[in-house]
């Protein structure tokens, strides 16, 4: 698109410089038109009516070549309005497809980087890890387990007093029952 904008423009600076030397062929043809009417002046100024006749036959063909310049500038003039809206068109368009192009690219950013957050997840190496996490986890847990059961064969001077009080009850009563 960006390419026919610029043929666009190249045609629409194309019809300027054909607008512009038709606008000083038009002048020149009106200076030329003029001239031929004095001289046609000038001619009958001097009984001469054969070269006013010739002179005034030579202002009517530049007259007439300033009506067909004239219908050429009005079409260059109708190109250029048409020229105009088209290059309006194709810039708006330019401007959307620019938009569009964005947005696309966005969301194939997106899409890149979801894909690669899955791909993470679903390597094999979140698991390795993960596996040894777990068995860090079930090492510390045996560690802690033994250190547990070394409190466990170990009793606390609360218990032993109770135990000799109960082993004082039961040799009482044992005393008792051999009386």
């Amino acid at each position: 698109m960006e390419e026919t904008l610029v043929e666009v423009r190249t045609t629409s600076a194309r019809a300027i410089a054909d607008k512009k030397e038709l606008n000083r062929r038009k002048t020149w043809l009106a200076r030329e038109s003029g001239e031929w009417e004095r001289k046609a002046t000038v001619a009958l100024q001097k009984n001469r009516d054969d070269l006013a006749r010739l002179a005034l036959m030579e202002k009517g063909r530049l007259s007439g070549e300033v009506g067909s310049v004239d219908a050429e500038l009005a079409q260059i003039d109708d190109s250029l309005i048409k020229l105009n809206e088209d290059i309006s068109m194709l810039q708006q368009k330019i401007v959307d497809a620019k938009a569009r192009q964005k947005s696309i690219v966005i969301r194939g950013q997106t899409a890149t980087s979801r894909l690669d957050v899955r791909r993470q997840l679903a390597n094999t190496n979140i698991d390795d890890a993960m596996e040894r996490f777990e068995h860090y986890e079930r090492k510390i847990d045996d560690l802690e387990g033994e250190a547990e059961s070394y409190d466990l064969g170990q009793r606390s001077l609360a218990e032993e007093i109770r135990d000799l009080e109960a082993d004082e009850e039961i040799n009482a009563e044992l005393a008792r029952l051999k009386q």
